[in-house]
């Protein structure tokens, strides 16, 4: 049993073949995980097996770099055991935990502690089995029940990965699938958009799902078992990674990729595969010409479990919605629900001008941990004060965040703004909703202008409510409100789904500015935009409507400018598979002055309920107005008898926030981009 260390002008190289035979046990720990000392003569640690952790930080399962791993254990993630074959270095990570930068998922990952330039020779071989996947997680999702065992991170740019190598197998399956993928290094500044392309080794690709939760694609039969050995070998040279994979029984696979000249430098390039499975969630990006030639590139090898508790509606290929028992790892690995691989050998060669990774680990440490609030998302907040879902009300908005109402996520392509709030608590003066909602500070008139945008994706809306109330089910996500007379609202931008429907509808209000004194009959006319309007509602309280075939899904992205120009305001729809929807409506002279002016959609819904009356023929012309964006949650818990168009008889919990976030009685709305600012001209395209 022997170490080789070959040094040269050009490459350090270790060849690892073997192990040093100590006595073991499979919970060896250190007493204190930050300890990287050992005092015991009788314990086998990892690197008695495989003896290269001084080429590495290793980043455990709970998100924390414990450097270099040449003398430690954790029998939580990180230790040593022993079959007929010999001795492994086993790598452990559950569903759900701190993650490690932006990362979505956990990993017990070794990443080396130098980078370099894929124009010189640098090399990684590995041996290794996977034993546990994840039991649990939606199918559909193709980052489920898979965990990667090898990759090349970018230190530099986006951060990207050329090279990812997955083991992925499905629930009840014997066999499962090795497949490597490569990451675009996006074009330009937005990397939201980045994507894949995946090469099958043996079995499926990535792109290979189950059509419906619970249910599986076929069985690979050139597949690979739990606790049957592969082993990998990465190259890189001149710009060049050639890519060797083995497995007794197996067909040997070989690769090659350049590295250095892309070939997706433009949406014509982008292939099949990638039109299937990324492209409907809006990752359509383009490569940089040279791909990954200006960049630090290193290696990273051991159990990055791609399975976590994530809501697919965040992102239908990253996020499984698996279990995670709330962050418990005892829990989580008593039922199954972690990734678990044991490598028997590994080498690495690194070219002698590696240079130092300090940098990715100084940006990418704790990352998950560290405060990022709203305002370094979307910094137009210094213009706008909050109302939270408590009635708070928080004047300074640049250094502000509530971990209840008011922080930012990052969904595993990006941060977003997120405004929670629930069906019952404390409300503004004259409403029966609840709001986590920005109210900008500047009032102005529509004569004066104004212009407000905001990309959006609504997360959650009540799921209790009764259905033949028009509000039930929906959300408010920007408006324009009145801060004069009596205060109405010439626009409400809303989202609403019903219970047990994939689809939403998007749809916008128009409310009357009432002539005389009495408010108490105004209305709203509701215009569609994908799906149904507002006057679409349930046969009973527990009876919907047809799912609306053009809707938008929980979690699917649109987008909403609201221009106010000399008195006309000018509202734009978008989203990535619909067709972008304008509309031009005035707000200095009234369509509804009569009662002959009422239209049918009115005489349905607010009619019957007393709500008839008429406009003040100048509408908003002269009046104080000023935008609103957020989540104001239309679902609320007042007695529907009390009025059939406005109040839902939703489940409160007696205004327990936390009960009704944890049973499904709430609103959350997040945001990624957001602009406030004065009315400009409208486009050619729009008229009055």
């Amino acid at each position: 049993m022997s170490i080789k260390i070959l040094i040269s002008r050009t490459t350090l190289s270790l060849l690892l073949t073997s192990t040093i035979l100590l006595s073991h046990s499979c919970n060896n720990s250190n007493a204190e995980k930050k300890d990287n000392t050992e005092t015991s003569t009788t314990t086998t640690t990892p690197n008695d097996v495989i003896p290269f952790f001084e080429h590495w930080n290793l980043i455990l399962g709970d998100g924390s770099n414990v450097g270099q791993a040449t003398n430690y254990t954790d029998e939580n993630y990180f230790f040593t055991e022993n079959d007929d074959k010999g001795d492994w270095v086993v790598f452990k990570s559950p569903n759900g935990g701190n993650t490690h930068g932006t990362s979505n998922n956990t990993r017990t990952e070794l990443a080396q502690l130098k980078k370099w330039t894929a124009m010189t020779e640098n090399k990684m071989n590995a041996t290794l089995k996977v034993m546990n996947v994840s039991e649990s997680g939606d199918p559909r999702v193709a980052a489920t029940f898979a965990v990667v065992v090898g990759q090349i991170h970018s230190a530099d740019g986006h951060e990207n990965e050329p090279l990812k190598i997955f083991y992925k197998k499905f629930p009840g399956q014997t066999k499962g699938s090795v497949f490597w993928n490569y990451e675009i290094n996006t074009a330009g500044d937005d990397n939201s958009q980045r994507w894949d392309y995946s090469y099958p080794v043996w079995g499926h690709d990535f792109a290979v799902t189950a059509n419906e939760d619970n249910t599986y694609p076929s069985e690979p039969e050139d597949g690979i078992t739990l606790n049957e050995e592969f082993s990998y070998e990465v190259d890189i040279k001149d710009g060049m990674m050639y890519l060797t994979f083995k497995s007794e029984g197996h067909e040997t696979k070989t690769f090659t990729k350049n590295l250095i000249s892309s070939e997706y430098t433009r949406p014509s390039d982008l292939p099949e595969q990638v039109k299937n499975i990324f492209v409907p969630i809006g990752q359509d990006g383009v490569e940089v010409p040279d791909g990954y030639a200006n960049e630090g590139l290193f290696f990273k090898l051991g159990c990055y479990n791609q399975t976590n508790g994530k809501d697919p509606k965040t992102n239908k290929v990253w996020c499984s919605g698996a279990e995670t028992h709330d962050g418990d790892l005892q829990k989580q690995y008593e039922d199954g629900n972690y990734a678990e691989v044991w490598f028997k050998s590994a080498s690495i060669t690194i070219s002698e001008d590696a240079y130092s990774n300090a940098g990715y680990f100084a940006a990418n440490d704790d990352l998950s941990k560290k405060r990022v609030t709203p305002h370094e998302v979307i910094p137009f907040m210094d213009k706008f004060k909050i109302m939270l879902g408590d009635g708070e009300t928080i004047e300074d908005l640049v250094d502000f965040e509530n971990k209840d109402f008011f922080y930012t996520v990052i969904d595993g392509t990006r941060r977003w703004v997120v405004y929670k709030t629930p069906n019952s608590g404390v409300t503004s003066a004259n409403s029966k909703n609840t709001r986590t909602e920005l109210q900008e500070k500047r009032e102005w008139t529509p004569e004066q202008g104004g212009k407000l945008t905001g990309t959006c994706k609504v997360m959650h809306v009540s799921t209790t409510g009764n259905a033949k109330v028009a509000a039930s089910f929906a959300t408010v996500v920007g408006q324009i409100h009145s801060g004069e007379g009596h205060e109405n609202e010439p626009i409400k931008i809303f989202y609403k789904k019903f219970p047990g429907h994939e689809k939403g509808s998007v749809f916008w209000n128009y409310e009357i500015n009432t002539a005389g004194d009495d408010n108490s009959k105004r209305w709203d006319y509701s215009y569609p935009i994908w799906g149904y309007d507002m006057s679409v509602v349930g046969s009973s309280e527990n009876e919907y409507p047809v799912e609306p075939a053009e809707g938008i899904e929980l979690g699917e992205e649109f987008s909403y400018e609201i221009n106010v120009y000399e008195g006309i305001m000018y509202l734009t729809f978008w989203s990535e598979g619909h067709e972008t929807k304008t509309f031009v409506k005035n707000l200095i002279k009234s369509a509804y002055v009569n009662k002959s002016d009422i239209p049918d959609q009115v005489k349905k819904l607010f009619v019957p309920i007393g709500q008839d009356g008429t406009e003040r023929s100048n509408a908003y012309s002269g009046e104080l107005i000023y935008f609103k964006q957020g989540a104001y949650n239309q679902t609320n818990g007042k007695k529907s008898e009390t009025n059939f168009v406005w109040c839902t008889g939703a489940e409160t919990y007696g205004g327990d926030i936390m009960k009704q976030y944890k049973n499904d009685c709430y609103t959350e709305v997040w945001f990624r981009e957001g602009t406030v600012g004065p009315g400009t001209p409208p486009k050619k395209s729009q008229s009055k």
